[in-house]
Formats: structure tokens, sequence, C-alpha cells
């Protein structure tokens, strides 16, 4: 697996490694509830947020079942406002993509953003040959981040989770690097 060049920039965001000086950003969005809502954890204790921190800031990227979790910072105003994490699964070039925001980062495009910066890392970079995320059916903004990703509902499975106490419908949207490319580089499209 190539090695990922890091930070990666986009218009208005900076993907980068965690550091110690995110600690207390990280730990104030991952301390809120609704932060948590959709995750299959609860809200973090400043000691877990250390501990999750310690991870995201060392990882490797070299077999299936590692993941990298990038801090997403705006170029103009530099400080953490999330995370998008890329996890490489079991099989043979598949991946799953992930993103959290801090409350006062959401609502302006940057999830998306964000996301799509690591689906061209996946395909383009570290030729995934798929990517999904799956969601709680009830998360209807991350359902509007992987449409506006290109990304299609792949999947619906009926009361397929159990988290905090009850049952949840799981919604998997996918992109193949095929689609990837002709979305984004419809000029090199194969004629047959």
């Amino acid at each position: 697996m190539p090695e990922i060049e890091l930070p990666i920039a986009t218009d208005r965001l900076i993907l980068r490694r965690f550091g110690v000086e995110d600690l207390e950003r990280f730990h104030e969005y991952q301390s809120l509830p609704e932060t948590a809502r959709f995750l299959f954890r609860h809200e973090l204790s400043k000691t877990k947020s250390m501990e999750v921190l310690g991870r995201y800031a060392n990882f490797e990227f070299n077999h299936e079942g590692d993941w990298v979790c990038l801090a997403i910072e705006r170029q103009d105003q530099p400080g953490l406002i999330g995370e998008v994490v890329l996890k490489w699964l079991e099989g043979t070039g598949q991946a799953e993509l992930g993103w959290i925001l801090h409350p006062d980062a959401r609502g302006h495009g940057f999830a998306t953003e964000a996301a799509e910066a690591v689906l061209r890392l996946a395909f383009e970079h570290l030729s995934f040959h798929r990517v999904d995320a799956k969601l709680d059916a009830l998360n209807e903004g991350s359902a509007g981040i992987c449409k506006r990703l290109g990304m299609r509902l792949e999947a619906t499975l009926v009361d397929n989770w159990h988290y905090k106490g009850q049952w949840a419908t799981e919604n998997i949207y996918a992109i193949l690097d095929s689609e990837w490319r002709t979305r984004h580089h419809p000029w090199t499209r194969k004629i047959s």
C-alpha cells in the first residue's frame, strides 16, 4: 500500500494527522450526546478522548483492518473542526468512509469536502475498488453527504443493528472506482 502523504489540502480545508494540541477541541465534540447519537458507542469521557486521540495520532495504514483518521481543519482558521476516517476492510480492495464534525462546523459543506478528498485518496492514490459508508437510516445528514459524493444507496438492512438499547436499520451507500472516475474524470471513460 502506498504511503499516505499528509497534509491533504482542499479548497477550504486541511486534513492532517491528529496532535496533542487537538485534545480539548476533540473532547469538546466527542463528549456530546448529539455527536454519539448515530455511533455504536456513547459520548467519550476525557480519559477515553485522550486514549482515542492517541490511536488516531499514531495510525498505520499497511494491512486490512487498518484505518486512518484525519483531523479536519479550516485553511483560514486553524483549529480542529472534525475528523474523517477511511478503514481498509477485510477482502480485496474495499474500504469504509466516515466522518464526525463539531456542531459549529456542521452545515457548511466541510464534511462533504473532507470526505471527497478521502475518496480521491482511496481511489486515485491507494487504488481501492469500492468504498462504502454504513449509516443508521435515521441519519439524514450523512445520507445527504453520501448522495452529494455520488454514492448510491446499495442496501437497506432492516433492524440490522442493535445499539443503545434499540434496533436500527442500516443503510449502506457505496461508490466504485469506475463510478468515481466517470464522475470526476469523464474524459478518461473507455469507449467500446
